[in-house]
């Protein structure tokens, strides 16, 4: 279906755009609030502190490579986010509770499954996970409030700038509907009934860009967050001096994690979409060279990305 227009409220509680920032949809019961970690004593003074939540840790990067992400769930926000001051990497927190306070435990647990697994598949980010959640037994009525609860939650994190469950495969119609959660045990089964609230916005089928160049051959599409370099593309083995350093870093960090595998002796193939910041980034991966994406993506009718999207 198509994208429906939805309002989405901001409070800034201290009045600064860059501290704690709580965002909600008018029609639902879900609030996400943003916690930059410096500003983390003004959220612990707050009642939402003391309610049961789902959390997500983010740590920024500065590099191509994927930002870092830890989930999890508890029946007391302060309590747990002060026991995870002994992880260096996270420099932001987005708590998810209900603005009725009618969330269980059993709600918080089944959608700590839900995203780390929703998370995981999609790929956007490094799960600093240690295990998968535990998916608890959960009556068919609470699965289906959890599944609206957990579309709600995906709007409000995508606006304040984490696309954690966003897919970047093309035609992936149901990556946030109740059928994108990955395949589990048949002792945990999740037989959901969906309703017309739970179907997620189908976007728009991308344009496809390609670079073929001296061997390479790699298609991919552009996109909000950047560009996007889609699996099986080949991607050009030597470097040339005039390559970024990063991109040499990220080539073979890929490489030693299987999402890079050698086909032949003058190319890799990729094993999943790989999000860039920027075009010229991913046509440097792809052709070992300094070159400008904007004019070296084109797509089936030979228009470059740049005079498509400029």
């Amino acid at each position: 279906m198509i994208p429906s227009a939805k309002t989405i409220q901001i409070y800034l509680p201290k009045g600064n755009p860059r501290g704690l920032r709580l965002a909600e949809m008018t029609t639902r019961t879900v609030r996400l609030i943003e916690i930059p970690r410096i500003h983390i004593n003004d959220f612990f003074v707050m009642p939402e502190a003391n309610q049961v939540g789902l959390y997500f840790l983010v740590g920024d990067t500065d590099s191509t490579n994927k930002p870092l992400l830890y989930v999890g769930q508890t029946g007391d926000l302060k309590r747990r986010l002060n026991q995870h001051g002994d992880k260096d990497f996270w420099t932001r927190a987005f708590v998810m509770l209900s603005t009725n306070n009618t969330m269980t435990q059993t709600h918080a647990l089944y959608m700590e499954y839900k995203a780390i697994a929703t998370a995981t598949e999609v790929g956007r980010y490094e799960i600093q996970n240690g295990n998968n959640g535990n998916l608890p037994h959960t009556p068919d009525p609470l699965k289906a409030d959890c599944e609206e609860l957990f579309y709600t939650l995906n709007v409000l994190l995508s606006t304040l700038g984490q696309p954690i469950f966003e897919t970047l495969s093309i035609n992936d119609k149901s990556t946030y509907s109740n059928e994108s959660l990955p395949a589990v045990n048949s002792k945990d089964s999740i037989n959901i009934k969906k309703t017309p609230a739970q179907v997620s916005p189908i976007k728009p089928e991308p344009m496809l860009f390609y670079c073929k160049t001296q061997g390479t051959s790699a298609t991919g599409y552009y996109d909000d967050d950047g560009f996007i370099v889609l699996a099986d593309s080949l991607i050009r083995k030597q470097n040339a001096p005039s390559i970024a350093k990063v991109i040499v870093k990220l080539k073979e960090s890929l490489f030693s994690r299987g999402e890079l595998i050698s086909i032949d002796n003058n190319l890799y193939e990729l094993t999943e979409n790989r999000l860039f910041k920027t075009p010229s980034e991913a046509s440097q991966l792809v052709t070992g060279r300094s070159s400008n994406g904007w004019i070296e993506w084109k797509n089936a009718a030979g228009q470059t990305l740049s005079s498509v999207y400029r």
